[in-house]
């Protein structure tokens, strides 16, 4: 009785043991219980009653389980698949000489507002080639709701047409939309007048972002990346631009008028995927984000703020605390950020120098983490000259570091929340960015809001898209400012 009992737990090991090759068929977890019933049935068939053997196999099991729960419950990486930017018309581009003339046609502009501009134009650091929209180049500007409309399916279609063929999908295969614009919100929304456009699916996802000034672009993809980590196997596009013919300002406060001479023309849009076929087609990855504000400090809030001057005209003020409420929040961003992707010597050493100033040596220098010991290309905000040189002090940035942003700000102007795209189609189109190479994002804005993403690139960098703004201009550059 004993052999034929014996035989029959023979048999069924064997059988067990011809059910492995169908694993692929099986989901892990009832793979794993097969597993478990054929040692199970060869610890009886041998006769290995000891607890030690079955604790360890039961032991196997459950870790077995636990690894593969909590692997399947993270969320799978988010890619950068490809972006693509606007380059308006050449009928749009707007010369120093243009600009000053037509404002001196301008009624609204008195003789010292109109030297005012002059002034900032000439050491703003843009170049004559920047562009405004069709809007502004009447006298008077049309600032008209229209107008708006006009200049944002001028810039958004374009790009997203571009993007589109880039990376040969259909409006069809988008499933989350993020349009974000600081100063123009109509209705229905520019998102809507997207899905409008291009006859998109029923079950899209759409976000509208405004008010979010310069970091938007940066917040739509931060926004973007968390939808993606709870919605599996799906693709997003953020669509990023600035409407400026309703942000123009008409009147004499010296501090509005800064907006007129710097803001120009752009947009961009930015395709994101979590499928998994991405990996192979994509350029970058997103690896990191983090998102910072100083809102709840007036001195902050009040850095950049859009109000009406003493005649009831709408504008944008900057105030002379702007650069020291950007350096504060950028100070407290890149702490939080450096304790989380800089090597532990950098921050041990940063810790080490501020203890010695405060125990042992007050005229000591605090120790400033090196970024660079784990990022190679630096995305910075094009907003004018005077703020790049900050960010620089800010982040021990050497001339090559902030060239994309000085160029970019140079050949198209402060383009608020798309430029950081744009400098990095500088950096392709320089030939800088290869694989591996990893690529801060770093975007300011009213409030001040602070938002970073990191990229690592995934493949080398190919740019022969004759759209890309740079195109034609690239051999030109770099150049002194």
């Amino acid at each position: 009785m004993a052999a034929i009992s014996q035989h029959k737990y023979g048999l069924l090991f064997l059988n067990l043991i011809n059910i492995l090759p169908l694993s692929t068929m099986l989901s892990w977890p009832t793979f794993f219980a097969f597993i478990i019933v054929a040692f199970e049935t060869l610890f009886i068939l041998q006769q290995w009653r000891h607890p030690i053997f079955h604790f360890l196999l039961l032991s196997y099991f459950f870790f077995a389980i636990k690894t593969y729960f909590l692997k399947s419950k993270q969320p799978r990486p988010v890619y950068l698949v490809d972006f693509s930017c606007y380059k308006p018309p050449s009928k749009c581009k707007v010369p120093f000489s243009s600009f000053i003339h037509h404002a001196s046609m301008i009624e609204a502009f008195d003789t010292e507002s109109v030297e005012f501009m002059a002034k900032t134009l000439v050491s703003s650091g843009l170049s004559q080639e920047t562009y405004l929209p069709p809007a502004l180049h009447c006298i008077p500007p049309k600032t008209h709701h229209r107008e708006s409309i006009n200049e944002a399916q001028m810039v958004l279609f374009p790009v997203m047409d571009d993007l589109l063929s880039k990376t040969k999908l259909s409006p069809h295969d988008i499933d989350i939309l993020i349009v974000n614009c600081s100063g123009f919100c109509p209705s229905p929304s520019l998102s809507s007048i997207i899905i409008n456009k291009y006859s998109m699916k029923s079950d899209i996802k759409s976000y509208n972002l405004s008010g979010m000034g310069c970091s938007a672009g940066t917040i739509g993809v931060d926004l973007a990346q968390n939808l993606l980590k709870t919605h599996e196997n799906k693709t997003a596009i953020v669509l990023s631009t600035e409407i400026l013919s309703t942000g123009w300002y008409s009147g004499h406060e010296k501090p509005k008028l800064i907006l007129n001479c710097f803001f120009r023309m752009g947009g961009a849009g930015i395709l994101l995927s979590n499928k998994k076929q991405a990996e192979n087609t994509s350029k970058y990855k997103l690896i990191h984000s983090l998102r910072t504000q100083r809102a709840y400090d007036d001195t902050a809030y009040y850095a950049a703020y859009r109000e009406e001057d003493c005649r009831g005209i709408l504008g944008v003020t900057f105030n002379k605390d702007l650069l020291q409420a950007v350096s504060e929040t950028l100070r407290s961003h890149i702490t939080l950020l450096g304790s989380q992707i800089l090597p532990f010597t950098e921050q041990l050493f940063h810790v080490i120098s501020i203890l010695r100033k405060k125990l042992i040596d007050k005229s000591a220098e605090i120790y400033t983490p090196s970024f660079k010991t784990v990022v190679q290309h630096f995305c910075l905000p094009s907003s004018g000259k005077p703020l790049i040189r900050e960010l620089a002090k800010e982040l021990n940035l050497n001339g090559r570091d902030i060239e994309p942003a000085l160029m970019t700000l140079h050949r198209f102007g402060n383009q608020s929340s798309s430029s950081w795209w744009y400098e990095l189609g500088y950096m392709e189109g320089r030939g800088r960015v290869k694989k591996g190479d990893k690529i801060w994002v770093l975007g300011l804005g009213t409030g001040i809001k602070c938002c970073s993403l990191v990229l690592e690139c995934l493949r080398p960098i190919v740019e022969d898209n004759k759209k890309s703004p740079w195109s034609c201009c690239i051999q030109q550059y770099p150049i002194q400012v």
